[in-house]
């Protein structure tokens, strides 16, 4: 698959992370059966406007600290308030600062779904995040191969959740069609270099079939960015970074909620 690095890196402290699960299946398997009723984070993301995917993150490898003491009950609720679709819940505590405490709390404050977002590898992390409330999950392409990717997305549809196919090239996003996606997220970090170029969603997106819901990841920091995501087609922006640095976050989510979409051809 060629991981960078920190991706291979990443993924294999998840190994770890999933040995620990595997003592839990049976407790997993009840908590699964009596998780809360799914909200429906696919159709979240359908509007004639940017739909924000509103994210709650500490901090990133490549940023390092961003917002190490929020508040997560209290920032889902400052998203929401100013329009947000949805949440994006780092669960991951090595690399993000993230836990599981964060999206349980995240999902109480508010009506809106929310995504798990940790790097998912094995079947037990998809019972998991539908233990801890979760209403999606995110499968990076580039952490998984064919049939890993093929076999997760088919488990956590099998549990209800919607799922988002993360690619961050055109080889990638050939992967991620095969699997018939609902949802699938173009980043425009390069996991190498770490930098970012908001035209690698603009060159891609025309692949992405019109009744597939596209959206962009990483970059987007200003309105003037979702706008520009917006007129290449795509239904939702997914910001992290933007957010939890902002003086006043309603503020912000609304300002990116007002850009109008465009529809993609089909």
């Amino acid at each position: 698959m060629g991981m960078s690095g920190v991706l291979a890196e990443i993924i294999g402290t998840k190994q770890a992370e999933v040995d620990a699960l595997v003592s839990r299946r049976t407790e997993l398997a009840s908590a699964v059966a009596d998780a809360p009723p799914l909200r429906d984070f696919a159709a979240a993301l359908r509007s004639d406007h940017v739909r924000v995917i509103a994210e709650i993150k500490r901090r990133s490898p490549s940023k390092g600290e961003l917002a190490p003491d929020l508040d997560p009950a209290t920032t889902a609720r400052a998203y929401e308030a100013g329009g947000a679709a949805c949440l994006s819940v780092l669960t991951d505590g090595p690399y993000f600062g993230g836990s599981r405490d964060d999206l349980v709390a995240a999902r109480a404050a508010t009506a809106i779904p929310v995504l798990r977002k940790d790097f998912t590898v094995d079947p037990l992390q998809i019972d998991e995040a539908r233990a801890m409330g979760a209403d999606a999950v995110l499968l990076i392409v580039a952490a998984l191969d064919d049939a890993q990717l093929r076999d997760l997305h088919a488990h956590a549809r099998g549990r209800g959740l919607s799922v988002l196919v993360e690619v961050h090239d055109a080889a990638e996003l050939d992967r991620a069609l095969a699997v018939d996606p609902h949802i699938v997220g173009i980043n425009a970090r390069d996991l190498s270099t770490f930098s970012e170029d908001l035209s690698t969603g603009e060159r891609m997106i025309a692949t992405i079939p019109a009744g597939t819901l596209a959206v962009a990841e990483s970059a987007i920091r200003s309105v003037d960015d979702a706008r520009r995501m917006a007129a290449a087609g795509f239904d939702a922006v997914l910001v992290g970074e933007a957010l939890v640095r902002a003086d006043d976050p309603t503020a912000l989510v609304q300002a990116f909620a007002s850009v109008p979409t465009v529809t993609r051809p089909a």
